[in-house]
């Protein structure tokens, strides 16, 4: 879940910034880009945490 959250914000981030460069005019701020891109971050590092938490209770991860 939280994997999956991360890929969905970083998605956002990367179309926002293709768009920002295609038009000139981005959709998010300077603000709302960082906002984006540091929830994406959390996220990832919520999912990486949890796996390995799995790995160590022996649940192997997957």
């Amino acid at each position: 879940m939280a994997l999956g959250l991360s890929l969905i914000l970083f998605i956002i981030f990367t179309v926002n910034v293709a768009y920002g460069a295609a038009t000139g005019a981005p959709v998010l701020g300077d603000v709302g880009e960082m906002l984006v891109l540091f929830a994406a971050a959390a996220a990832f590092v919520v999912a990486i945490l949890k796996k390995e938490a799995d790995r160590e209770n022996g649940e192997g991860g997957k």
